[in-house]
């Protein structure tokens, strides 16, 4: 009897920013309600993946940086619990995407093992069960299952597409600086009064329908991160001097964005935090004290579906989302 086959994918994890993100108060489970736009971008991690079908279960997954529980491994389990398939799960993960920058890397795995394993396994999850599995994992992961421009409501769950924005270029900057988002949230708490709460929804809307550039993006975090961090202040300001038209913190931090709408402000920025305006950068860790820095571009929606087509392209049937298994 020949030895089952190994079917193989390697696939991208993209990681996030907040275009805009507004915390309002705190819901009875214990989050709080949240006003943000999601937006993909092209830094990514890098996960292979091979599943063998066979009569037990198992998982590996070989992480350099050895994090325990790690989200993918989670994440595989859970998705060949739901579709009631067995077989070795075997997984490389290369991270790219900082750590605990607000960026949603760890999300963004966990996402990408639900929507490849599948496929891999010839199994089929419907749409309402990849959503439940993405939220029991994390607050950011059902929005990696579509990816482009979205709003996120509730605990960011509930998310919703936008149109696609221009492929704006940019450049993120990942201080070696470790923001506690339960700390930013209890920092945050005292500062949410039901006046500025009004004003936020204002804000907020008027940036999703995109009415008005007098209305300036906000992150909530933001001054009680900076107030802790007077350092990530100070990349802000250094990339509104470079040129950016839009600069502000991701997530609850500690990464900070800059938008640019000339390609070639962006290479002169990078003089700001020390690179050569040509080259290419943070491609390991950096020396003690040094920030990673980043290029970037906007990923839309169509991008992002048209990535996972390519990656997966051995393996399921074109142009259908989420990804369908040929094996299926």
């Amino acid at each position: 009897m020949s030895a089952p086959r190994v079917r193989r994918a390697r696939v991208g994890a993209l990681a996030k920013i907040n275009l805009d993100l507004r915390v309002l108060e705190k819901r009875p489970d214990g989050y709080h309600e949240l006003r943000t736009i999601f937006h993909t971008i092209s830094l990514a991690d890098s996960l292979e993946i091979a599943f063998t079908p066979g009569g037990q279960t198992t998982v590996e997954l070989q992480d350099a940086l050895g994090i325990p529980d790690n989200l993918a491994g989670r994440a595989a389990r859970l998705a060949l619990e739901a579709m009631g398939a067995r077989g070795h799960v075997r997984m490389r993960l290369a991270k790219r995407i900082p750590m605990g920058a607000g960026l949603g890397g760890g999300s963004s795995d966990a996402a990408a093992v639900l929507l490849a394993l599948p496929v891999l396994a010839g199994g089929s999850l419907d749409w309402p069960t990849l959503a439940a599995l993405a939220r029991e994992l994390g607050s950011d992961v059902p929005f990696f299952l579509m990816g482009g421009c979205a709003v996120g409501i509730g605990r960011g769950t509930e998310i919703f597409p936008l149109p696609d924005r221009g492929a704006a270029r940019g450049l993120l900057v990942a201080p070696q600086v470790h923001v506690s988002t339960v700390e930013a949230y209890q920092a945050l708490s005292p500062r949410l009064t039901t006046e500025l709460q009004q004003n936020k929804m204002f804000s907020f809307q008027a940036q999703v329908w995109d009415v008005s550039t007098a209305v300036p993006a906000g992150n909530d975090f933001e001054p009680a991160v900076f107030e802790r961090h007077p350092e990530l202040a100070e990349v802000k300001e250094s990339l509104l001097r470079a040129g950016a038209v839009r600069a502000m913190m991701t997530g609850s931090g500690s990464a900070v964005f800059g938008l640019f709408r000339d390609p070639r402000a962006v290479s002169r920025a990078l003089g700001a935090f020390g690179k050569s305006p040509g080259g290419e950068v943070s491609t390991g860790e950096p020396a003690a004290g040094t920030p990673r820095v980043f290029r970037f571009t906007l990923v839309n929606r169509a991008r992002y579906r048209a990535f996972w087509w390519r990656w997966l392209k051995e393996h399921c049937h074109g142009n259908v989302w989420p990804p369908r298994s040929l094996y299926a």
